[in-house]
């Protein structure tokens, strides 16, 4: 008896140790902070400015696509971008509303958010999600599907099922203290400043993303 005793104390100070570990190592991906989102209401029908200077020029509204779009921050694909109300200056383009709708592959994605996160398509539209964290010296590969949706401008996954490739009792006893650290808040970067993601979606590849800005510069 008494060993059974002793034995059961030690499995459950192993259990505390190793979710107390868990909790440190895992950390939350992702980062920034909310963005302003613009109202998604049509604006009125832009004007053309009074005070252009020479070599200025005004257009009613832009429309570009690009089957892949790059910059230092990351990449986009099959990208559409509406601008209206653009002044094209000497120092680059102020747009007074500009919608971008564009593909955010996973590895871009992944790349961005950091801590060695794996992002790809599960089923029923969700979004699923792999990480390796160190349990009491273990490797241990975290494994998780999400809902996702555009939440302060931000793209958010909220994890729905949690696996810690171990034994049932072990992903029951962690799930609800790992959930909100494996939850992804991630602004998306290689876009111009001020742009708010609206609205996703998940793809067999990526994410389908919608972004809007207002009064939107982009510098030469």
């Amino acid at each position: 008896m008494k060993q059974f005793v002793l034995g059961a104390t030690t499995m459950l100070v192993a259990l505390v140790v190793a979710l107390l570990a868990l909790v440190w190592s895992v950390g939350s991906p992702g980062s920034g902070a909310d963005v302003d989102v613009p109202t998604a209401s049509a604006p009125a029908r832009p004007t053309a400015p009074a005070d252009l200077a020479r070599g200025e020029t005004w257009l009613g509204e832009v429309r570009l696509t690009s089957s892949q779009v790059v910059t230092g921050d990351g990449g986009l694909e099959d990208v559409t971008a509406v601008g209206s109300g653009v002044t094209l200056t000497g120092d680059g383009l102020q747009a007074q509303r500009l919608d971008i709708d564009a593909s955010l592959p996973f590895a871009t994605a992944a790349a961005q958010i950091g801590g060695g996160v794996t992002l790809f398509a599960a089923d029923d539209g969700l979004a699923g999600m792999r990480r390796q964290v160190s349990v009491l010296g273990r490797d241990v590969e975290v494994r998780a599907t999400g809902s996702v949706r555009a939440q302060g401008g931000q793209l958010v996954i909220e994890p729905q099922t949690i696996d810690l490739d171990g034994p049932d009792w072990l992903d029951t006893a962690a799930s609800s203290i790992v959930r909100e650290l494996v939850t992804i808040r991630h602004t998306i970067e290689g876009v111009p400043d001020g742009m708010a993601l609206t609205s996703v979606s998940v793809q067999a590849d990526g994410f389908r993303a919608h972004l809007r800005g207002a009064d939107v510069t982009i510098s030469q």
